[in-house]
């Protein structure tokens, strides 16, 4: 009798829109399957929100939400611990409590929960950190290495080809807007995906302040802050030094009560210059009305500046 394959839950929330292709390859080398929850909607929110603090960020109240729409339903789901990636290279501190929050929320039922733990500061690589995760999977070294290494090649591709493609809209014809905002928020259709939908209905092209050469943005970064630590807000900073010239004007999109995003963004308001800007905070409460009438007063903004209203 074939054995039945173990079902790893992915919540398509936070960190799921940066390595939701390594994880899903690796798992699949692994010959495991993944179950990845639906995309955002009013009811996930809502979910998320009824299990988290009324502090908690929009984020975190969205991946709640996912977590519990899919407790039950997988054998385990995968809440990974991402403190660092070295010295001044720091995630958010939501990244690191992440699994010991979500533990502790569905402490009542019996959903499993799989986790691995990237600190290179503690010398916690990443592929040792899947490695570790495979062998709790009850996988070999070997087998988990080489999964490691063919997921991490397909996430690499997949990258570059999305910078390749945003290379490309730089040479179109028309207004074009970068905003600065994490992938989970972007790509997140109850938040990022509703701002980037109406401004390509206006006949604006989008582009992202995150998806460039990470490396390239990562030393740009130092033009407008070399203290800055959050290695994500970094790659964005540099994505600004790296296309701000290439842009009509700068949106600043973030989820309400983020506090990295507060101080970076205020820090992008005062040092960017002579680019029309908006600072974008959504929440639980913002209703799309209010964000398409600030979208088109800012588009209108541009226009006047450049002559065109």
């Amino acid at each position: 009798m074939e054995q039945q394959k173990a079902v790893i839950g992915l919540p398509r929330a936070m960190l799921y829109y940066r390595y939701g292709i390594l994880w899903r390859a690796f798992f699949q080398e692994l010959g495991m399957e993944t179950a990845v929850s639906d995309p955002t909607d009013r009811k996930i929110l809502e979910q998320g929100t009824a299990l988290a603090i009324d502090e908690a960020c929009l984020s975190l109240k969205i991946y709640l939400g996912h977590v519990a729409a899919l407790a039950g339903k997988c054998d385990y789901i995968l809440v990974p611990r991402v403190s660092n990636f070295g010295r001044h290279r720091s995630m958010c501190t939501r990244f690191e409590a992440l699994p010991d929050l979500v533990r502790n929320v569905f402490r009542d039922t019996d959903q499993k929960f799989l986790s691995y733990n990237v600190d290179v500061l503690l010398k916690k690589e990443e592929e040792n950190a899947f490695l570790e995760m495979g062998r709790q999977l009850g996988c070999s070294s070997r087998a988990a290495k080489k999964a490691y290494k063919t997921a991490k090649k397909a996430e690499l591709a997949h990258f570059r080809a999305g910078v390749q493609r945003q290379e490309e809209l730089y040479k179109k014809d028309g207004m074009k807007i970068l905003i600065a905002a994490h992938s989970y928020v972007m790509e997140d259709p109850y938040m990022g995906k509703t701002v980037t939908a109406y401004l390509r209905r206006s006949g604006v092209i989008p582009l992202r302040a995150d998806l460039t050469d990470r490396d390239a943005a990562l030393k740009r970064s130092r033009e407008l802050s070399p203290t800055c630590k959050w290695e994500i807000n970094r790659e964005i900073l540099g994505g600004i030094a790296l296309h701000r010239e290439d842009a009509d004007g700068i949106i600043l999109l973030s989820a309400f009560p983020c506090g990295p995003d507060a101080m970076v963004n205020e820090l992008i308001a005062r040092r960017v210059k002579g680019i029309p800007l908006l600072n974008l905070v959504l929440d639980s409460q913002t209703g799309t009305a209010g964000v398409e009438t600030r979208l088109e007063s800012f588009i209108d903004i541009i226009r006047f500046k450049e002559g065109n209203l």
